[in-house]
């Protein structure tokens, strides 16, 4: 079937561009070992730094150019007639950081990070590991973000494509879990975090609200995590929320908007996400009132004034199980 030709063509995607990013972990871990503890600065500029770059533009190249031929094989398992309109230049994508700054600059944070350890006591071989450590960072990310720069132009490029598909593998961060699958435009950007290796599935055709091409489904992986990983990656009272129930989506995207403020008579962590007027908890709100007659029944007047409550903190107030699972679905977490 076209769709198993797709996902394969994806994963095999997927795949070569891990080898790009691990490549280039590679080279610079090695190069590292090459930086003088004693002469930081000097043995930067005099031959680690210029070939630390050279290795992460290397690796940034090698990503970028699998964009054109990737688009194009997923096309073609999809049974469609590619109409490309242009082709992407690699280089375009490497050189750079993916922010904007020049290179070398972003790469000179190691050093930096492993001066400012050893200022503050720290050993030289701790501070170094350090560096060591944000430098993968750096490069895989600029690796990752330069491969997936040039697939997203390439479909751009490409009329054939309507939009893409977030495939996400695991182990996975559970902000990019919860997208697993989720379509977008075409020109929609690719949101990502350091380290992040998720990556596009071109499509040519969007069914919004349609899942299952991301190759992980969030609850079925939450479901298959031992209750320990379950709460690290989505924190003790997130993997609580949803073991009771609550929609993971709406658990993790809680979290983005968090504060603190005084409500019910004490301090509480709260949150912005969905209380805006297009927001779900807003609406339902809205809705509460106008049927409490507090509002006309078209919510005209209505303006929000309790705090959405995270659920750790629906944990800490409630005296029950039953109360928390009233107040989980009070506060938009449990439908």
């Amino acid at each position: 079937m076209a769709g198993e030709d797709t996902a394969a063509v994806a994963l095999a995607h997927y795949r070569r561009q891990q080898r790009h990013a691990r490549r280039t972990a590679n080279q610079v871990q090695e190069l590292w070992r090459q930086i003088d503890g004693g002469d930081l600065t000097g043995s930067w500029e005099s031959r680690v730094g210029p070939l630390l770059v050279d290795a992460v533009v290397a690796g940034q190249l090698a990503a970028a150019s699998e964009a054109d031929a990737y688009v194009e094989a997923v096309i073609a398992a999809e049974g469609a007639q590619s109409q490309a309109v242009g082709r992407v230049r690699p280089s375009a994508f490497a050189g750079r950081a993916a922010d904007g700054r020049a290179l070398e600059s972003l790469l000179y944070l190691p050093v930096v990070t492993t001066k400012t350890r050893i200022a503050a006591g720290q050993t030289e071989v701790d501070a170094l590991l350090a560096g060591l450590e944000q430098m993968l960072k750096i490069a895989a990310s600029e690796v990752a973000d330069a491969g997936r720069g040039a697939t997203g132009a390439s479909m751009a490029g490409n009329r054939t494509i309507q939009g893409w598909v977030r495939v996400v593998q695991p182990p996975a961060c559970s902000r990019c879990i919860v997208m697993a699958g989720k379509e977008f435009g075409w020109n929609r950007g690719f949101q990502r975090h350091p380290r992040c290796d998720c990556i596009h599935l071109p499509t040519t055709l969007i069914a919004r609200g349609r899942r299952g091409r991301g190759f992980l489904d969030p609850k079925d992986y939450f479901t298959s995590l031992s209750a320990a990983e379950q709460d690290r990656i989505f924190t003790a009272a997130g993997a609580r929320a949803i073991r009771d129930g609550a929609d993971i989506t709406t658990v993790v995207n809680a979290r983005r908007g968090m504060y603190t403020t005084e409500a019910y008579g004490r301090t509480v962590r709260a949150t912005r996400e969905s209380t805006t007027r297009r927001g779900a908890f807003y609406r339902q709100e809205r809705a509460r009132a106008a049927a409490a007659g507090q509002v006309p029944l078209s919510g005209r007047g209505f303006r929000l004034m309790a705090p959405r409550l995270l659920p750790e903190e629906i944990y800490r107030l409630a005296e029950s199980r039953t109360e928390a699972i009233a107040m989980l679905r009070r506060f938009g977490y449990l439908t």
